[in-house]
């Protein structure tokens, strides 16, 4: 009996066919292809560097649901996801944008539990030393672009700056400005953000 119900709580549940007799639609999950070729070059970028660990970790996928971004970088899952669409751009455009997303994730893996900007210090110089010269914080190709409401705005209690964020933000974010100033870039609850009403 405790079998059953546990069968019942945890196991697939079968939809219930539609109202005319034809079997329930099936729900299509989006999933990200891997890439050997550029999973290869990564990693052996990766070697090059001296991030032995990370290169053993590092993922590359296209990504169909991406739109208006080439290209985005997971530190903490150590992946990179690019748009399918940079094909029509060339090879060029598809290594530059895997190189400024891998830059990503060596200064995060360089960084350790320390916060850095996202296109700080740390960024431009692992885009540097992985042979990227030059680059620039986001791509200018024709890709769509889509507008998207900033509806969560938050307040640093120090130095009053306003953060707009079209997501909430977790638990415990903090001003990384005030803290690289008074708490050597380390978290301090004292710079934590707090939410206001979004302006009129």
């Amino acid at each position: 009996m405790q079998f059953n119900f546990l069968q019942r709580l945890f196991g697939k549940r079968d939809r219930p066919p539609a109202r005319d007799g034809s079997p329930a639609p099936v729900a299509v999950k989006v999933v990200a292809a891997p890439h050997e070729p550029l999973l290869d070059e990564a990693r052996a970028l990766l070697r090059g560097v001296g991030a032995v660990a990370l290169a053993e970790r590092v993922r590359v996928e296209w990504h169909s649901r991406m739109r208006s971004t080439a290209g985005l970088a997971f530190p903490g899952r150590s992946v990179v996801r690019l748009n399918p669409k940079l094909r029509e751009f060339g090879e060029a455009e598809i290594r530059r944008t895997l190189l400024h997303e891998l830059a990503h994730l060596l200064a995060h893996e360089r960084a350790g539990r320390r916060r850095i900007a996202p296109h700080g210090v740390e960024w431009r110089r692992a885009c540097s030393d992985l042979g990227l010269t030059d680059e620039k914080r986001t791509h200018d190709l024709p890709l769509p672009r889509r507008t998207v409401a900033r509806r969560h705005h938050y307040r640093c209690p120090a130095c009053a700056t306003v953060l707009a964020r079209v997501q909430p933000l977790r638990r415990g974010s903090a001003c990384l400005r005030c803290c690289r100033a008074h708490n050597r870039g380390s978290y301090d609850a004292r710079f934590r953000f707090v939410k206001v009403e979004p302006p009129v």
